[in-house]
């Protein structure tokens, strides 16, 4: 499988891996992505996930394989009807659905689906050769999974305007607009990744689970006040928690706290 899966104490690692094509995406990511994001969310040892691309394709992902005739076609209208179901678990659900905090880990092109799940991840470490593009338009066609939707909520509509009509995003702007979170020299790229994940796995993992679901659910919640009241219920049930009574007493007694995700 051309998805290849590293777990190091916490943290998984997941690396898109068809380097002798820039790691362009075909639906085998897809299909690992969905097992391995499946094992791992059963795997309690594991509290953050970092996507990137093979180092040796020289970019995080090339986007659609174009050079398959089928892609960007469909068989038949009813071969698509009947194949919405399978397209509800894509890629830009499966990753912002994944009830851990994900890091893409951005080392070089991120094209169409490729630069869409980038941004379908929690929070984005960028090398400095990292770019950003939806050549889509340009192909008669558009992002799909709300790609263009997705991006104006990380950046605003007008960035997200730009980038859907085909203009690229290099790492410096994706950085200035907020759309990388980190951006590194490339040599750095993994370190400062892993330091990060790290950061996130010593977490009480209940609370930033629950934060994850605040965030990314509370988006789709029009009223801030129902917003609001659904964090109540949040919050309530994680002060119960034994990670939540150790991680007061560590605070009042200046020492480290051992969370255990319960």
């Amino acid at each position: 499988m051309p998805l290849l899966t590293e777990i190091r104490g916490h943290v998984a690692i997941l690396t898109l891996s068809r380097p002798d094509a820039r790691n362009a995406w075909d639906e085998d990511f897809n299909e690992g992505l969905e097992s391995q994001l499946a094992a791992l969310e059963k795997n309690h040892e594991v509290r953050c996930v970092v996507l990137t691309g093979d180092e040796k394709g020289g970019a995080f992902s090339a986007g659609a394989n174009l050079a398959d005739t089928t892609t960007h076609t469909v068989a038949s209208p009813a071969a698509f009807i009947t194949g919405i179901p399978h397209w509800r678990k894509f890629v830009a659900n499966l990753l912002t659905d994944f009830p851990k905090p994900v890091i893409a880990a951005v080392n070089g092109y991120a094209i169409g689906i490729g630069c869409i799940a980038t941004y379908c991840c929690d929070l984005i470490v960028a090398s400095e050769r990292a770019e950003w593009r939806l050549p889509q338009v340009r192909l008669g066609i558009m992002p799909a999974y709300g790609g263009a939707v997705r991006l104006a909520r990380w950046v605003g509509k007008g960035h997200a305007m730009k980038a859907a009509l085909g203009h690229p995003i290099d790492a410096t702007e994706a950085y200035r607009i907020g759309l990388a979170q980190w951006l590194v020299p490339h040599a750095e790229l993994m370190d400062r990744t892993l330091k990060v994940a790290d950061d996130i796995a010593a977490l009480p993992p209940l609370a930033s689970r629950l934060a994850k679901e605040s965030l990314t659910k509370g988006l789709d919640i029009p009223s801030i006040r129902d917003a609001s009241e659904v964090d109540v219920y949040r919050f309530m049930a994680l002060s119960q928690t034994e990670d939540s009574k150790e991680a007061h007493e560590a605070w009042r007694q200046k020492r480290k706290p051992s969370v255990r995700g319960v």
